[in-house]
């Protein structure tokens, strides 16, 4: 299955997957830069756009190199606190004289000019609010900038990608030959950077396994200061409004702390496994017209948890990476099983049906993913899988089954139509031999007497469910709608899990 999203995942244009090629590759030789007065015409091989953009021609300010370990320190450059405005006294009003106005000979007294009203009292709460000083901390600097690009992401992503090309030619070979998704990923990966720039865990996290994942790209520390520089000068020609000396600063103590982290967790993660593994295509089961089965042997031990998925490279694509997940628990034998939906446009999904045989030899990345079984509780498992998404789901229910606890699992397994449950028999049959198993087949579009509907609303029809851990797999759309299904019927968020393409990024919303 294409992990997070089965449908779309595998899209050349879509940005679906997580693994996808990352923001940069290994630069075998660092060239000078052009001059302020080159243009970009087109960005080298097959980038597919104009690169109209010139070269600021002032200099920014360098990123600075970075190690692991205790070679750097993490220090960003400190932010200057804004003197508070002073706020004015209230002024004296003095209390006005009473003087008796002179009579006038020719008529009749004019009537006594009454006194001005006293100045209204001074307000603290109103004056407060007015003289407030403008928040200029790093993360409040940084998502200024981000909202202030956010109209033309596309723009600033294909000025970075020139900037880095040109000065930099050597890495345009480490890059897909098309790189619309890669710009679409650049920026997501900078908006939740800059959405959760004030949340360490939460940042880490996520900059832990994009360091990681960039291990198979060839991506080592002496990389980062190179691409910081292009990213800052392509942000400084696109946020006029919001840029400023601050600003770059805070970039670039955010940046030299991003790089850090991901540097670190790539060191870390060198110790105990490869960057990538070989594996040799041992067997490939059409299922349907667009769905296949495929089975590999890996060069060496690759161990997993069932749930998780692997970004997969075929030969025929290089530098070409989609998410699978796992259609089984860890075997005695060591093979692994994919199931893999063709859809539209899909280089990868594409190759894998139509052009896979045995005897052909694909790269796995890591293992990863937190869609896992948790044997510690005794809680029942509700899960939900869509199309190829029943893959995963299938292989939970042989991970309770290898650890011999009767925990009831409830599967619900959807598809548009009948013929489209390709893996039905299997699951039908695995609850034959399991009686804490129950499986239930849903489509949008069946005859009566059978469970029809979208997935997440028939789930509804049974229960209740408060002592389930829930588990969705499939489209994206349909993990969404899942997630707020399962909420309103009283399930809490920390018992859902899922893997989808916008875990974080959408989180902001």
């Amino acid at each position: 299955m294409d992990a997070p999203t089965s449908a779309s995942a595998d899209k050349s244009g879509s940005g679906g997957s997580r693994a996808n090629a990352g923001w940069f590759g290994p630069s075998p030789s660092a060239r000078p830069s052009p001059g302020p007065s080159e243009k970009s015409g087109r960005t080298g091989q097959g980038d597919g756009r104009n690169a109209e953009d010139r070269i600021p021609s002032r200099p920014v300010t360098p990123i600075r190199p970075v190690g692991t370990g205790g070679e750097r320190s993490r220090t960003a450059p400190p932010s200057p606190t804004p003197a508070p405005a002073p706020i004015p006294a209230p002024e004296s009003v003095p209390a006005p004289e009473s003087v008796p106005a002179p009579r006038s000979a020719q008529g009749p007294a004019p009537a006594p000019t009454p006194p001005p009203a006293p100045r209204q009292a001074y307000e603290p709460e109103r004056a407060a609010v007015a003289d407030a000083p403008e928040d200029t901390s790093d993360p409040a600097l940084i998502r200024r900038t981000m909202a202030e690009i956010e109209p033309i992401a596309d723009k600033v992503t294909s000025h970075f990608y020139a900037l880095l090309f040109l000065q930099h030619p050597d890495l345009r070979a480490l890059f897909p030959a098309a790189m619309d998704a890669q710009r679409d990923r650049l920026f997501k990966a900078l908006l939740t950077a800059a959405t959760h720039v004030d949340d360490p865990a939460i940042l880490t996290t996520y900059l832990s396994h994009l360091g990681r994942g960039h291990r198979k790209y060839g991506t080592r520390p002496e990389h980062y200061p190179a691409v910081g520089e292009c990213l800052l000068a392509a942000l400084a020609q696109y946020a006029p409004q919001s840029w400023s000396p601050r600003t770059e600063a805070a970039w670039v103590g955010a940046y030299t702390a991003i790089s850090q982290i991901m540097i670190d967790a790539a060191a870390e993660d060198e110790l105990r496994a490869p960057a990538w593994w070989e594996a040799e295509v041992v067997a490939h089961e059409m299922r349907t017209s667009d769905i296949a089965v495929v089975t590999v042997r890996p060069d060496q031990p690759y161990p997993f948890l069932a749930g998780q998925y692997a970004a997969l490279e075929t030969p025929w694509w290089p530098r070409v990476w989609r998410n699978y997940s796992f259609a089984s628990a860890s075997r005695s034998d060591g093979l692994l099983s994919f199931h893999v939906k063709a859809v539209p446009a899909g280089w990868v999904s594409n190759a894998l049906v139509h052009r896979a045989r045995p005897g052909d030899v694909i790269r796995l990345g890591p293992p990863t993913g937190s869609m896992t079984v948790d044997h510690s509780t005794d809680n029942g498992l509700l899960c939900l899988g869509g199309g190829t998404g029943i893959a995963p789901i299938k292989a939970l229910v042989e991970d309770v089954a290898r650890h011999g606890r009767r925990r009831p699992v409830q599967v619900f397994y959807g598809a548009r139509r009948d013929h489209d449950l390709y893996d039905i028999d299997t699951m039908l049959r695995m609850q034959q031999t399991h009686p804490w198993l129950s499986v239930r087949p849903v489509v949008d579009e069946g005859p009566a007497g059978e469970l029809c509907g979208h997935l997440p609303d028939a789930v509804c029809q049974y229960g209740p469910w408060h002592s389930y851990d829930a588990y969705l797999s499939g489209p994206a759309a349909m993990i969404r709608c899942g997630v707020d299904t399962l909420r309103g019927i009283g399930i809490p968020s920390h018992r859902i899990r899922h893997d989808s393409i916008e875990e974080l990024v959408g989180a902001r919303n």
